[in-house]
């Protein structure tokens, strides 16, 4: 039963005044008893509060839950919102421990999964801490290590910073302590950009373009080729994609690097999709954008400025801005009407029938709007969480800004259902199914194999001084 407060004391907890503590319960936001004058509160209600609206810090904590399962135990880092555990949990496992920075996705963290091990930055734990942590000792077996260690490091819209940057500096943490904790299968997930960022950059303006001996570090990939070396030395093999989370049935099209790497040294089969395209290899067709939010009533949203929806109110569903009248195209882009590339991400409205493009962290910025296919509007809270896959349950600490936030920058369940589902075939030495010619992706030279071929490639190239030196384009 849950300890009752006085309103003082819950004034206390929360860190605002106890006239604010009494309007929550007048208005049942909080739970409360009239005595009198006086208000008894729920203690359990202030904590869920407190921690929803981040009047409250989720604190580091081992897990709370010491029962031995029977499920192959899973320990999860930069879980973000938890969209990658939701669906390794689906598979089967048993998610011991999140390890994650961000304030706000600690909130939910702390809200949704109250019992889990909750650690923040990686850099500060050894695996003893992780361990004890996760209530396990270091003759119990863990089978999956999962994290997608921040991606802006690697990303083709950023500085391509690589392992100089500190956020690429965690990613090198989450290798090297991933390793140290000897799991039968360690994953890692990331943005496309993975494939061909070079481990260090050297500027454009500082290249002598006689000089083609370019340190293997400076080559295209050269990022990945590290990380693998890593692994492959401490007896990992691997195999790795780029895949479009719409052939797993998320409604949303959405690629992203997924490297399954086993602790026995057999090269590890590819995810298996469950949907197509059109209906390939006799598989479901994607999952549209209007299957994904039938049966929605609630909707929380930003707001698109006038001068947008001056534009939008033209638009119909599936359209942007090369679908306006000629005489406003140049108005509605302004300077951007003459950058380059396609923007076909301004003045976007979704399609009806059709898988949702990628959802950003935020669904109102000009050049990557994401407007509901008929109402005037950027797409709601609610809508995000279905096209990421999140249970319509799931609560979103933080403002509404913070929320869309973390599920923009979360791993849709389905394709964490796909990796823990492949994980779990292979602990229990089951072959998975492939699908021989499936495109998993947009691009090309994605696969483990295809991308080690086209990196050797390219370093007997500039090993060579005397041979012209060729583009290679990973993805």
């Amino acid at each position: 039963m849950s300890t009752q407060l006085a309103v003082k004391q819950a004034a206390l907890a929360l860190s605002i005044s106890e006239q604010r503590v009494r309007t929550l319960c007048r208005t049942g936001i909080l739970l409360a008893t009239k005595f009198g004058r006086s208000w008894m509160i729920d203690e359990d209600s202030v904590n869920q509060y407190g921690l929803q609206s981040a009047h409250m810090v989720a604190e580091d904590h081992a897990t709370y839950d010491i029962s031995k399962s029977t499920k192959p135990i899973a320990l999860s880092f930069f879980s973000g919102a938890m969209g990658l555990d939701i669906g390794i949990e689906k598979a089967g496992f048993d998610v011991r421990l999140a390890c994650e920075v961000d304030k706000y996705c600690r909130q939910t963290i702390a809200i949704n999964k109250p019992n889990i091990a909750l650690l923040s930055n990686i850099n500060d734990y050894s695996k003893l801490d992780i361990l004890e942590a996760s209530g396990l000792h270091e003759n119990d077996e863990i089978d999956l290590v999962v994290g997608g260690p921040p991606c802006q490091a690697f990303s083709t819209a950023g500085n391509r910073k690589a392992f100089h940057d500190d956020r690429g500096n965690v990613f090198l943490k989450y290798i090297d302590l991933a390793i140290e904790l000897n799991p039968k299968y360690i994953v890692i997930e990331n943005v496309r950009g993975l494939l061909s960022c070079p481990m260090n950059h050297r500027p454009h303006n500082e290249r002598d373009t006689e000089d083609l001996n370019v340190s293997i570090d400076e080559m295209k990939g050269g990022a990945l080729n590290f990380i693998l070396s890593k692994l492959k030395e401490s007896g990992y093999a691997y195999s790795f994609n780029l895949y479009n989370s719409a052939n797993f049935g998320t409604p949303q099209v959405r690629e992203r690097v997924i490297i399954i790497c086993s602790r026995n040294g057999k090269v590890p089969p590819y995810l298996v999709p469950t949907h197509s395209d059109r209906g390939e290899f006799g598989l479901p067709k994607w999952r549209t954008f209007k299957q994904a939010v039938k049966g929605l009533k609630e909707h929380q949203h930003l707001n698109f400025p006038e001068k947008r929806l001056k534009y939008y109110r033209i638009l119909k569903s599936g359209e942007n801005w090369k679908n306006l009248p000629k005489s406003l195209q140049k108005e509605a882009m302004g300077k951007s009407y003459y950058s380059g590339g396609g923007k076909t991400g301004f003045l976007r409205r979704l399609a009806w029938n059709k898988p949702s493009p990628t959802v950003v962290t935020h669904p109102a910025m000009p050049a990557t709007d994401l407007a509901h296919p008929e109402e005037d509007r950027p797409l709601s809270i609610q809508e995000y969480k279905r096209i990421q896959e999140f249970p319509d349950d799931w609560v979103l600490a933080g403002p509404l800004i913070q929320q869309y936030k973390q599920v923009g920058n979360a791993v849709p369940s389905s394709l964490g259902l796909a990796v823990g589902s492949l994980v779990m075939s292979l602990l229990n030495n089951k072959s998975p199914k492939q699908f021989v010619g499936f495109k998993y992706s947009r691009y090309n030279n994605t696969s483990h194999n295809e991308w080690e071929k086209q990196f050797l490639k390219a370093l007997d190239i500039v090993s060579q001084p005397k041979v012209a030196q060729q583009e290679i384009q990973f993805g």
